[in-house]
């Protein structure tokens, strides 16, 4: 009997029968894809050996756990840059193992098998010993999951998560000041902010016209990974204002900008463009374009490609083919899509509903408009997320999201919208696989990274939704305030509350469930009298909320708390805020 120390990896595909069940055609097709194109590259890469196949599971050992670590992390990052619409969990584990022909068996492999289980799709869990091991000799962070009872495993064992955010680093890691002023994934790129293009039409009304075109360059520049792109709500932060070009990209960060302006008048548009050196404030390029209306989206893929052939850097093949997808065919439509974009903006409850009027009349245009479908669910369910009382909105959303994703799978906002929209159905880990696609496809969209904080932090997972959040905030420096909520939900979680308390008090308008954490913050921090004062608040907000709605509200105060609570999957979170509310006095 042979015996030798080893690094062993156990990793399986997340939710394999359900997927094997809704289509074992694709699913096996996939999975062998994947097999050839990502997991024998990275086991072969590092010295690995594949012992076994499970059906979806893999069962890899290595002499080394430096090498087992990093190839785990390439085999998870591989996953979530391509499009196989699968997900793994993986385990690692140093034991001793018993070596029989060419399989090898133990309590390290058992082991090895039971951490697999612990890991979030597309995550990794390692035991101590790996840490151990590995810990100065990768760039890879750790989160401490602490001790765990594992199935037939006698002793608890300390366990950590390799830490898969954007930084590399460990997502326990203290922000200072909640702020990282420099980005390691914006590293080595260059960026670009693409400034309002101006309306020169002679009418008021057609800004809507102007600003879509503007918000339709950017879509397309943040496709491509070889680019960093200034997000929509910074680059409208500066509209309508005379500033210094290199003012303007100070305050960016920005190494190139995108100037224009949108003349539209009947059925002819005249499109006029400029990419800008910051550093000299020297033009680099500049083309005007006279169209007929109805080619406007091969004009923008026109400006697109003219911009990424210019700058620096690898232009990625994948993105561009992405910016020539033409949305529509009806300029009708498109017209009803800029329209309802404008008036979404205003964020409230009527604004909502004309904003879905006209995306609603661009589907009815054109059943084919995969934007027009995904717009319309995200109508639906900012509906849930600012609980306007549709009973169906939910269902309509998803309903309309999936429309979306089977007319174009590869917009990122889409796959996100999914993501969200499963985790209110507490599908969490078909959420996560959305999530991480929309990521892949888009690695610029700030919402997508603020979304999936959000969702992060309800998952338990607050340490990597601070990541995300601080990701999502350098990306976009004048970005709506949901960001800095999303980010004291985090901060509570963290016990953080002077700076969760900091990033609340900063919001301009406190709506109920800003009142209750920032209560339950006072709580903990034992500012009683604040704490009860910011309570009662959040009792009044909610209660009269509720007689609106027609519902009675509760004897108990702290069952006003309980519909918020209930989002959190961990207990431990759940039972931290309503501990918050109860020393704030609800009872």
């Amino acid at each position: 009997m042979e015996r030798r120390l080893a690094a062993i990896l156990a990793a399986d595909v997340v939710g394999y029968s359900r997927l094997m069940d809704e289509d074992e055609r694709s699913v096996l097709k996939n999975l062998k894809s994947c097999v050839r194109e990502v997991i024998e590259p990275s086991v072969a890469r590092h010295g690995g050996r594949i012992v076994k196949r499970m059906g979806d599971g893999f069962l890899v050992e290595f002499a080394s756990a430096v090498d087992a670590v990093d190839s785990a992390v390439a085999w998870q990052r591989a996953m979530g840059e391509k499009n196989y619409g699968l997900a793994f969990r993986i385990g690692i584990n140093i034991g001793d193992i018993v070596v029989e022909d060419d399989d090898i068996y133990g309590d390290g492999v058992n082991l090895a098998a039971r951490l697999e289980g612990l890991a979030a799709p597309g995550g990794i869990v390692v035991a101590r010993n790996v840490v151990n091991q590995v810990k100065n000799k990768v760039l890879y962070g750790f989160e401490d999951l602490g001790d765990r009872s594992l199935k037939n495993i006698r002793e608890t064992i300390r366990v950590f998560a390799i830490s898969m955010n954007p930084q590399g680093k460990s997502s326990s890691e203290p922000l200072k000041g909640g702020k990282r002023p420099s980005e390691s994934w914006q590293r080595e790129k260059p960026k670009i902010a693409v400034l309002p293009f101006v309306n020169l039409s002679g009418d008021s009304e057609q800004e809507y016209f102007s600003d879509g075109i503007t918000e339709d360059i950017i879509t397309e520049l943040s496709r491509f990974r070889s680019l960093v792109v200034t997000a929509r709500n910074s680059s409208f932060a500066h509209k309508g204002r005379s500033a210094d070009i290199k003012e303007i990209a100070q305050k960016f960060g920005a190494q190139y900008l995108l100037q224009g302006s949108v003349r539209k008048a009947g059925d002819r548009v005249r499109v006029t463009a400029q990419l800008v050196g910051a550093a000299q404030g020297n033009r680099i390029w500049a083309e005007r374009y006279d169209r007929k209306l109805e080619d406007i989206f091969d004009l923008q893929d026109e400006l697109t490609h003219a911009i990424v052939s210019i700058l620096p850097g690898r232009v990625d093949e994948a993105a561009l083919q992405q910016a020539r997808r033409k949305p529509t065919e009806d300029l009708n439509a498109y017209d009803h899509v800029l329209r309802g974009i404008k008036l979404f903006k205003y964020l409230t409850r009527e604004s909502n509903a004309a904003a879905r009027q006209e995306y609603q009349a661009a589907v009815d245009r054109d059943p084919d408009f995969a934007r027009a479908h995904a717009l319309l669910a995200t109508s639906y369910v900012w509906d849930v997320f600012m609980e306007w009382n549709r009973p169906d909105s939910l269902d309509k959303a998803y309903e309309s999201c999936r429309r979306a994703l089977a007319l174009d799978d590869d917009e990122a906002w889409s796959q996100a919208l999914l993501g969200f929209i499963l985790f209110l159905r507490r599908q969490d880990e078909d959420a996560e696989i959305h999530f991480r696609k929309a990521l892949a496809l888009n690695p610029n969209d700030t919402n997508v990274a603020a979304f999936w904080a959000d969702v992060l932090v309800y998952l338990g997972r607050w340490q990597e939704a601070l990541d995300w959040v601080e990701r999502a905030c350098a990306g976009d420096p004048f970005h709506p305030e949901w960001y800095d909520w999303w980010r004291a939900l985090a901060l509570y979680s963290a016990r953080r509350y002077d700076e969760a308390i900091q990033a609340i008090k900063g919001l301009q308008d406190l709506d109920r469930w800003h009142h209750a954490y920032l209560a339950a913050c006072y709580g903990q921090l034992g500012r009683l009298e604040e704490a009860r004062a910011t309570a009662e608040l959040f009792i009044e907000i909610r209660t009269r909320e509720l007689q609106e709605r027609g519902l009675k509200a509760p004897a108990n105060s702290l069952a006003l708390a309980q519909e918020r609570a209930a989002r959190y999957r961990v207990e431990a979170d759940r039972d931290h805020l309503l501990e918050g509310l109860r020393l704030a006095g609800l009872s």
